[in-house]
C-alpha cells in the first residue's frame, strides 16, 4: 500500500503528514507536486493542511485547479482513496469531491488548540472501529472552519452515515460549548456517499506520535488504511 501526499504552494502540513506516515506508521509513501499528473503509483492521495495558494480568492478556491486535481478527481472517480485535512478538506470541498462548504469560524479568529472529537460513523472504515465512548484529542488550526451545508444535504449526510467526526466535550458530549468554530451540528469531518473521499478539520497527522505525547492521531490515519485492506 502507497500513500501519495500532494503539496501546492502554501502547503505547510505536507511534511507533517509524510513523517507520521512514514516514521510513526511505516507506510510506503510518495510526495507529489501540484503540476504533477503522474500518481506514482498511490493507492491513497492525501491532501494536506496549510495555505494553498494564499487562500487567496476562498481556501482550496485555486488550488482545486491545479494540474494534480485532475488526476485526483479521476483516481476518486475510479474508487480511490482521497484524505484531505484542514485546507485539503477545502480543496476536496471546492472540487466537488465532497459536499459543502467551509465558512469562516464564527469568530472570525483564526483557532489553534486542541479539541475533543467523537468518532460517529459506523460504515466508513476511518472512523468504524472507533470507539464512540472515548472522545480523541487531536489539534485544529484554521480560519476557515466552519461547515456548512443546507438542510436536504444534512439530512443526506445522517441518512447514509457520512459524518465521520463531530466536536464534543472530554466526555464526549456534542453541545454549543464544544463547537469551536460554528459548524453545523458539530461536525469536524465528512465522507462521499461512496466512503472512499474522506475530509476533516482536525490534524490527525500532529497528534500521530508518543514524541508528541498524543497519538489518537494515529488511530485515524491507521483507519483511512485499512480502506485499502479490507
Amino acid at each position: 500500500m502507497k500513500f501519495g501526499v500532494v503539496t501546492f504552494p502554501g502547503s505547510n502540513c505536507n511534511m507533517d503528514m509524510v513523517h507520521a506516515l512514514g516514521h510513526d506508521l511505516n507506510f510506503d509513501v510518495v510526495q507529489l507536486w501540484h503540476k504533477d499528473h503522474d500518481l506514482q503509483g498511490a493507492d491513497i492521495l492525501v491532501l494536506p493542511g496549510g495555505f494553498s495558494y494564499g487562500d487567496y480568492l476562498r481556501s482550496g478556491a485555486i488550488a482545486r485547479f491545479s494540474p494534480i486535481m485532475e488526476s485526483v478527481i479521476g483516481h476518486a472517480k475510479k474508487g480511490g482513496k482521497v484524505f484531505g485535512v484542514c485546507n485539503g478538506f477545502q480543496i476536496l470541498c471546492e472540487a466537488g469531491l465532497l459536499p459543502g462548504a467551509l465558512l469562516h469560524n464564527e469568530s472570525r479568529q483564526f483557532i489553534c488548540r486542541n479539541v475533543t472529537l467523537k468518532p460517529v460513523s459506523r460504515t466508513a472504515s476511518i472512523s468504524r472501529e472507533l470507539a464512540q465512548n472515548k472522545p480523541l484529542t487531536i489539534p485544529i488550526a484554521h480560519g476557515e472552519g466552519n461547515y456548512h451545508i443546507d438542510q436536504d444535504g444534512l439530512k443526506m449526510l445522517e441518512d447514509n452515515d457520512q459524518i465521520l467526526f463531530q466536536y464534543c466535550d472530554e466526555k464526549g458530549a456534542v453541545n454549543n460549548w464544544s463547537n469551536p468554530n460554528g459548524s453545523i451540528m458539530n461536525i469536524a469531518g465528512i465522507a462521499n456517499k461512496r466512503m472512499n473521499v474522506f475530509g476533516m478539520m482536525p490534524h490527525p497527522e500532529r497528534a500521530a506520535s508518543e514524541d508528541l505525547g498524543n497519538t489518537d492521531g494515529a488511530d485515524i490515519l491507521q483507519g483511512l488504511a485499512a480502506l485499502v485492506e479490507a
